[in-house]
């Protein structure tokens, strides 16, 4: 029991600190200077739509929600406002952060409406845009139905209905008006998903170095080794096979799914293999915790078969949907679990050909890279961050939530 007692108060100081450090950031964000008008982020943020940065194609925009900027200032309005959950302590952003690539850089897997545990990591919500399906699982394909499933799902937003959901937003005053005005009717299943889906359309992020460098010519982008890094993206290394690059743009996915072997190790080997964990208590200052401690606080891990759970097809045991590499840089942690921390643990993983098993992708091989090759490959991969993060940071804390600014919100 005293350990367990230990260990439960380490959660808790850890969350206590995670709380002070977003409230931090968002005071800063409050009182950065020259902060720009409504107007000026709801413009830049269609133009982004209009004309997207280098690197990316044009946007498809379906053709009954076309962008306009009442949608899309409604919308960013709706993915920070925290009462859109059941108990009006969860929104969008508080698992999209925009400070941390409009993901969460702190956890493997995402914590959803009083302290729940979900099953994955959080993806970037950076170019979603350009997803045909979403989800590691892809079970949805469009992003205008994409929030439903967040909203409803007990450990997320935990919403009891979508009805519930309209009536509750009917009746918060500061949504007067809002809707008409962006869709010429009220508050709906339809129109909630339409003004989501608009604000995240301009979330679009790219001229990267190495964008500047491959597509704008300039020979000076990018340094040598991530040329080095990019030559055995497209050879060697055979990432493009799944990150695609083409002479116009650059998605670095080819949307499809894939068994790395992660996940099936992760389910039926490591359990057998649990060992005591590495916790940092302050720096300096570390202690290894039982593998029995830690399953006897909180809820024991839930299944995972992937792409199956939407398929059912046997073939698509422990797929996952390839990720854009966009950004990669700064959504840490990786793949569908969160359980690879750092890039270099991403390539390495790869390098050793994955984890070998019966469904392996045949795609996944050992790479026979060189430390020298995986030192070039990360260089590489931390070129693709755009240059106007700052940008959409500052963009999306300019949300007002009622009469007061989300900069100001813990």
């Amino acid at each position: 029991m005293p350990r367990r007692r230990f260990l439960v108060r380490l959660i808790t100081v850890l969350f206590l600190a995670n709380y002070a450090i977003r409230f931090g950031l968002a005071v800063a964000a409050n009182h950065s200077p020259a902060a720009p008008s409504d107007s000026d982020v709801d413009r830049r943020a269609l133009t982004r739509v209009i004309t997207p940065p280098v690197g990316l194609p044009v946007v498809s925009v379906p053709e009954d929600n076309p962008p306009t900027i009442a949608k899309i200032r409604l919308g960013r309005k709706l993915f920070f406002d925290r009462r859109l959950s059941r108990n009006d302590t969860m929104s969008c952003a508080m698992c999209h952060v925009p400070e941390q690539g409009f993901t969460v850089n702190e956890l493997a897997q995402a914590v959803g409406i009083e302290g729940r545990s979900v099953r994955r990591n959080t993806p970037t919500v950076l170019n979603v845009a350009y997803m045909r399906t979403l989800f590691h699982d892809g079970r949805e394909t469009s992003l205008e139905t994409q929030i439903i499933s967040p909203l409803l799902a007990a450990n997320e937003m935990a919403i009891p209905s979508m009805g519930y959901l309209v009536e509750k937003v009917k009746r918060l005053d500061d949504y007067t008006g809002l809707f008409e005005r962006a869709f010429q009717r009220g508050p709906s299943v339809e129109t909630l998903g339409q003004a989501l889906a608009s604000y995240q359309r301009t979330l679009l992020s790219a001229n990267s170095a190495f964008d500047r460098w491959y597509y704008g010519r300039q020979p000076q982008a990018l340094s040598s080794q991530a040329q080095a890094g990019f030559a055995l993206f497209m050879g060697k290394a055979r990432c493009v096979s799944c990150h695609l690059v083409t002479p116009e743009h650059a998605l670095f996915t080819h949307q499809a799914f894939h068994n790395t072997g992660l996940r099936w190790y992760n389910s039926m080997v490591r359990p057998q293999r649990a060992a005591p964990t590495a916790v940092k208590l302050a720096p300096g200052i570390v202690v290894q915790v039982a593998p029995e401690i830690i399953a006897s606080v909180g809820e024991p891990p839930q299944a995972d078969l992937g792409r199956y759970e939407v398929s059912q097809s046997p073939d698509d045991r422990w797929r996952y949907k390839t990720p854009t590499l966009r950004n990669v840089a700064v959504t840490a942690p990786y793949m569908h679990d969160g359980s690879l921390a750092t890039l270099e643990e991403v390539v390495r993983f790869y390098n050793q050909g994955g984890y070998a098993h019966p469904f392996l992708d045949p795609l996944i091989q050992p790479l026979h890279l060189t430390d020298e090759d995986v030192a070039a490959l990360v260089a590489f991969l931390e070129s693709l961050t755009g240059d106007n993060l700052a940008e959409l940071i500052a963009d999306a804390r300019s949300v007002s939530i009622g009469n007061v600014s989300e900069a100001t919100l813990p």
